[in-house]
């Protein structure tokens, strides 16, 4: 048995997702373990020159306007994230398995992949026009405290981001 691959999303895994995380696992008997933080910890400035960078310019002001979301809401929706990426990497490597992670995502990862001895670690997000630029996105933050490669993928496609 190959050492198992911890994957972190804050998206519900596809069929496009399955496709690379297929070529990754490339029919060995690899332990696939899905992350997804309850959390996301997306910070407010942030998000706003995000949609801006996408001229989504009414997410962006509806955005400000939001309020914190309740905790309970945030868990229910990983939970329903983390539900589906696991029936879309159904079938894959030596079978699939996951958890809702508390507290920070890259935390969350770090220790997963300590805990568990994986050799790599998979980040799926969407494009983060400010966190990419500046390398502050979850892949080079996990990258910094790992000792294995961390691979970005965008949520859906099979671009590689840059970490």
């Amino acid at each position: 048995m190959s050492d198992p691959i911890v994957i972190l999303t804050e998206e519900p895994l596809g069929a496009d997702d399955r496709l690379n995380i297929e070529r990754l696992v490339n029919g060995t008997d690899t332990q696939l373990l899905v992350l997804v933080p309850a959390n996301t910890e997306r910070h407010l400035l942030v998000d706003f020159l995000e949609n801006l960078s996408m001229l989504d310019i009414a997410k962006a002001f509806r955005e400000l306007s939001a309020r914190n979301p309740d905790p309970a809401t945030e868990r229910a929706h990983a939970a329903q994230t983390l539900a589906t990426s696991l029936a879309a990497l159904a079938g894959l490597g030596a079978g699939v398995t996951g958890e809702v992670v508390d507290g920070g995502a890259v935390e969350g990862l770090v220790a997963k992949v300590k805990e568990t001895g994986a050799a790599q670690a998979v980040v799926i997000t969407r494009p983060h026009a400010v966190s990419d630029t500046f390398h502050t996105d979850w892949a080079n933050k996990a990258q910094d405290q790992l000792g294995v490669p961390v691979l970005h993928l965008y949520a859906g496609s099979g671009f590689i981001g840059d970490s």
